[in-house]
């Protein structure tokens, strides 16, 4: 394509929806992956044994289901092949003693559920998810909306006047809380805390962090309302249904197109220039999705904003991931009445288990007990593995980026503090050895296993700094009006006609696509 209305520099699902969505409205636009394939944190491939498909990385996406992305574009995409399969129980916990709970997308059985574990906690859960409904409008809002905007500002001053001033600053102030101080007190089970405190992590918090309580809280509600749908034989299904509809709106995908910088003329981009030496114009803009180093740092170089370049020097990331994935003989026999059909199940001690092994991994070493996410892609999507057997997706989310020692004082750390192939086996073997403490048989059952430290989820994608999926420190001097800078504006930078989004611009992480889909909106 020459001289394309619109670069996009990337393809993860943020640029995806951006190409999708301008497309629809006429603009020619360009998609460039370094990679040879589309897709950032999506990727599905047969990485144990033949016919067991994995998500290497990404697999739920309420995120998408519930996000405007999709109510603008999800009946094209479902024409182009698209299809989720979902479940009536999304989440649960299993802690070690063998106690156990589940979510389910049925809220009068969840009261009931909590209110067994301890009288109120229940009610309390019910008043927590219909608090969040009542104000899904200002949560949403902000969550997912241009902040610096007309719109936002007529919000804010709609919700002032509607509350007052001190209300409005009460609720905002309420949303700040931690998650332990939100869970020590609402609820008297230690198991219904043990059920919310892991899901913190999934934002790229800490149970400590502010405004982990209220992110929760919202995961509490979307969880609830739309479970933890997957996509039908694997993400890469939805890759396919984008790029058949981007490329039916004219526009055109490159794999393998590495862009080596940004090019400018009279104080605004005009355009790229791939590593392999070609460069191509663009007539309106360039839409960066990659994280501030790399945009300050590889494409704009000395050519950056000077202020710019030194916040993407101070710029954060947060924890590294690990993941590990299995191909089994059979469907795992856990421990627990219904946990075979949880789509996303939590090993951990706890509350305070979750905060250590994340305390932990944030000073450099490996957990001790990690939080351990097991997906069971199987039980949603049987076609994701021979009849009869069972895949497993493992992450765990608090992983260290550099390693300085091993918090059990078992595994033998690197003195360069990187990873390698023996210590992500030894660290794959730790949480292996949790999780067939729950499943009966489990280690007969393995017909093999695959895993991938941070480094080696850095190495498939670039943004993934250290390992970190969240595009940088999800904290709240890193969000909202401070995401990436403390003088960021939207998706703007400080060059004309070159924008910025992905995971670290606002609205975030996640798979909604919301930087996306505001960007094109804009544009």
């Amino acid at each position: 394509m020459n001289a394309p209305d619109h670069i996009i520099v990337g393809s993860g699902i943020n640029a995806l929806v951006c190409a999708a969505m301008l497309g629809g409205k006429g603009a020619k636009v360009l998609v460039l992956e370094r990679n040879d394939r589309i897709g950032g944190c999506m990727r599905t491939e047969e990485i144990t044994a033949p016919g067991f498909i994995h998500d290497v990385m990404a697999t739920t996406f309420v995120l998408f289901i519930t996000s405007p992305a999709y109510a603008a574009l999800g009946k094209d995409l479902a024409r182009h092949g698209l299809e989720f399969c979902n479940t009536g129980t999304p989440t649960g916990v299993l802690r070690p003693d063998g106690s156990y709970a589940i979510l389910r997308t049925d809220r009068p059985a969840n009261v009931a559920a909590a209110n067994a574990l301890a009288a109120g906690d229940g009610d309390r859960h019910g008043s927590d998810v219909g608090e969040i409904e009542r104000n899904a409008g200002l949560l949403f809002g902000l969550l997912g909306g241009s902040l610096w905007s007309y719109p936002t500002t007529r919000l804010l001053a709609g919700e002032a006047w509607r509350r007052g001033p001190r209300g409005l600053a009460a609720f905002l102030g309420d949303a700040l809380v931690p998650a332990r101080g939100w869970l020590e007190n609402t609820y008297q089970s230690e198991i219904t805390r043990a059920l919310w405190a892991p899901w913190v992590l999934h934002a790229g918090l800490g149970p400590e962090d502010a405004f982990s309580g209220q992110i929760a809280r919202v995961i509490a509600f979307a969880l609830e309302a739309a479970g933890a749908p997957i996509v039908k034989g694997g993400a890469g299904n939805l890759l396919s249904a984008f790029e058949a509809l981007i490329k039916e709106r004219g526009g055109v995908i490159r794999t393998e197109g590495d862009v080596a910088s940004i090019i400018q003329s009279g104080g605004r981009a005009t355009g790229v220039r791939l590593a392999s030496g070609e460069t191509v114009t663009a007539k309106k803009s360039v839409i960066c999705s990659v994280t501030p180093t790399h945009l300050y740092g590889r494409l704009l170089g000395d050519a950056a904003p000077k202020a710019d370049l030194e916040a993407a020097q101070k710029y954060r990331y947060g924890k590294g991931n690990f993941q590990i994935h299995y191909a089994l003989d059979k469907p795992p026999a856990w421990r627990g009445e219904g946990l075979a059909k949880v789509a996303l199940l939590h090993l951990t001690p706890g509350l305070d288990g979750v905060s250590k092994a994340c305390n932990e991994a944030t000073r450099g070493m490996l957990p001790e007990v990690p939080t351990i996410c097991v997906g069971q892609p199987h039980a949603l999507d049987p076609s994701r593995c021979p009849e009869g057997k069972a895949i497993l997706w493992l992450q765990l989310p608090e992983a260290p980026r550099h390693i300085n020692g091993d918090a059990a004082g078992k595994l033998q750390t690197p003195a360069d503090c990187r990873w390698t192939d023996a210590l992500r086996e030894a660290y794959a073997d730790r949480a292996e050895a949790i999780l067939a403490s729950h499943i009966d048989g489990f280690k007969d059952s393995v017909i093999a296993r695959r895993a991938y430290s941070p480094a080696d989820l850095e190495a498939i994608n670039v943004n993934l700094v250290g390992g970190d999926p969240y595009g940088g420190s999800s904290t709240i001097d890193q969000s909202f009006l401070w995401r990436p800078f403390k003088t960021s504006c939207n998706h703007d930078t400080g060059i004309k006609g070159l924008y910025h989004i992905g995971a670290s611009t606002h609205p975030g992480a996640g798979l909604g696509g919301g930087s996306g889909f505001l960007l094109a909106g804009r544009l």
